[in-house]
C-alpha cells in the first residue's frame, strides 16, 4: 500500500479523536514527518513508511536522538500498524 494511503488513514483515525495530523518538514534531515496531537497535551511523532520501505540511516539516528530524550518516534508500516498505533496512544482519549 502507498504511504499516501497510509497517511491519510492515519489523519482520518486521528481525527476520530478530535486530534490533528500535520505534515512537519524541518531543516533537519531524518526528523519525522507527522506530528500527531491528540488532546490533553499528547504529542506524537510519526514516521509513515509503506509495507516495504525502510528508514534511511540519518532517519535512524534521529529516532534515537528522540529516544534519548524520551521521545517516542512511531513507524507505522501499514493500516495495521495504523490502528495499534491509534489503540496504545488514543486509550485513554474521550
Amino acid at each position: 500500500m502507498r504511504e499516501s494511503k497510509i497517511e491519510e488513514y492515519l489523519k482520518n483515525e486521528v481525527g476520530k479523536y478530535s486530534g490533528l495530523c500535520l505534515k512537519f518538514t524541518s531543516s533537519v534531515s531524518g526528523v519525522p514527518d507527522r506530528i500527531v496531537i491528540l488532546p490533553e497535551n499528547r504529542i506524537y511523532f510519526v514516521e509513515l513508511k509503506q509495507e516495504k520501505g525502510r528508514l534511511s540511516k540519518i532517519q535512524k539516528y534521529m529516532h534515537r536522538q528522540f529516544k534519548k530524550k524520551g521521545v517516542p518516534v512511531y513507524v507505522p508500516y501499514s493500516k495495521s500498524d495504523v490502528d495499534k498505533f491509534i489503540e496504545e496512544v488514543c486509550k485513554h482519549v474521550d
